[in-house]
Order: C-alpha cells, then sequence, then structure tokens
C-alpha cells in the first residue's frame, strides 16, 4: 500500500511542477501575415546598400562612449535600466531622415528596417503595421561576417510631419545562401507591446540615450529573445543614429 501511496505522490509532485509554466514567462509568437516588406534600393551580395549616402565619422570618443554606456555581456538591467525605452522617433516637421550605423556586437546576421504611423496612434497589433522597408538588409560590419563600417549612412526619405518612424530588427534576417532578407525571420521592434515575450519587463528590445559630446542620439538593439538563457541583455547587439534634417 505505502508503495502506491509513493508513486501517486510523485505522479502528483511531477503533474505540479509541469503546471508552473515557462521559466521567464514565456512566449507567444507574433506574426506579420498582413505587413509587406519592400528595400529601399538594390545591394550586393553581403547584403551592402547600393544606395549609401557619404559616410559619417564615428568617432573614437563614441566608440568609446558606447563600450562605457552598453558594454559588452553587461546586463542593462543591472547597469541602466533606465535607457530601456521605444527608440520611435517623432517627425515634428516635414524632414529628411537618415540612419547611421555605427557598431554591432553579435555573431548573428541582423536586418534592419523600419515602419511608420500617425504619431499618438501607436501599433498595438501586427496588423497595424501595414509595410516594413529594409534600411541595411544584412547589418553587420566587415570584421564580422558583413560589409558594413562604422558611418555608412542611408536616406531613408522625405517623412511628413505627425509622423513616428518605428524601427525593426529581424533575427538572422539575412539569408547568405538565397543573398536576399526572410520576411518570416523573428521580429523584434521598438514597439516593446508587439515583441513576443509574455512579462512586460523583458518586451523592449531597444535602448535610447544622448551622446551630448556630438549631439547624438543612439540607439541599440537587443537580438535574442529575452526569455532565453542563451539572452545577454547588453542591447548593443546593433547601434545607429538617425538624423533628422528639416525641410523649409
Amino acid at each position: 500500500m505505502k508503495k502506491y501511496i509513493l508513486l501517486g505522490l510523485v505522479a502528483s509532485a511531477i503533474f505540479t511542477s509541469c503546471k508552473k509554466g515557462p521559466v521567464n514567462g514565456g512566449t507567444t509568437p507574433v506574426e506579420f501575415k498582413s505587413t509587406t516588406y519592400a528595400y529601399i534600393g538594390t545591394y550586393d551580395s553581403d547584403g551592402k546598400p547600393n544606395y549609401l549616402e557619404t559616410m559619417d565619422n564615428v568617432s573614437n570618443n563614441m566608440v568609446n562612449f558606447l563600450l562605457e554606456k552598453i558594454p559588452e555581456k553587461s546586463d542593462i538591467r543591472k547597469t541602466n535600466p533606465d535607457l530601456l525605452k521605444n527608440a520611435d522617433l517623432p517627425i515634428t516637421a516635414k524632414s529628411e531622415v537618415f540612419i547611421t550605423f555605427v557598431t554591432e556586437g553579435t555573431g548573428n546576421t541582423n536586418t534592419i528596417g523600419y515602419y511608420t504611423y500617425k504619431t499618438g496612434n501607436a501599433p498595438t497589433k501586427p496588423e497595424n503595421i501595414s509595410k516594413i522597408t529594409y534600411v541595411f538588409p544584412h547589418a553587420s560590419q566587415v570584421n564580422s561576417g558583413g560589409s558594413l563600417r562604422p558611418g555608412d549612412k542611408v536616406k531613408i526619405g522625405t517623412i511628413e510631419a505627425g509622423m513616428t518612424i518605428g524601427f525593426v530588427l529581424l533575427q538572422n534576417g539575412w539569408d547568405v545562401n538565397t543573398k536576399k532578407v526572410n520576411d518570416n525571420a523573428p521580429h523584434f521592434l521598438s514597439n516593446r507591446e508587439l515583441n513576443p515575450e509574455n512579462l512586460y519587463e523583458l518586451k523592449p528590445h531597444t535602448v535610447v540615450f544622448n551622446y551630448a559630446a556630438e549631439n547624438k542620439t543612439m540607439i541599440g538593439f537587443e537580438d535574442v529573445n529575452r526569455t532565453l538563457p542563451t539572452c545577454d541583455h547588453d542591447f548593443n547587439d546593433v547601434v545607429l543614429y538617425a538624423t533628422v534634417n528639416p525641410i523649409n
């Protein structure tokens, strides 16, 4: 009789442990079934845009600042939790907008894109984003399997006043075999509500901070699902900044 009671207790314990749910809240897949995808222009076999503008100067001082602000393998939640913000960029006057690649700290072949929406009407579900345009099809630099160099800059276009620009990183979006972006790669957006993590505190995938010495607002991305033990939460996997030039 005692043997059967013991087996029953073990089975009950296993069943109870299964009911605890996934670690870190788990994830819910987010699918962009109605979103269309586009490229700004053509690119070479490494995914480097053929539409690059004149390079910006990424100074050593900026690089050193980034190494201090978002160091490699350093959990942002412990070092600078206040930096965890939506990186969306509101446009208050009709402007030409440029995106500059600064650096990356990952082995993934990520893609960076953008989308727009009316300011004050942020997307809350995938259906709210009708189009994503790729800025850097392969956002990896020359010493990390790609072709980008710090300072490579792209004009994403002229954006009307009253619109806001959101950003998206597609994890391993660049397919080295097909030489194009996989639209179905995991998306991590600057709008945290559209990211797959279930816990609200794990949803952000961008940090935003100022580099006052050169009047730049830096945007850093985390490119791994934040519920996974492989995520280091350092938010330096791709680092960019935007330049907004109002049109008179």
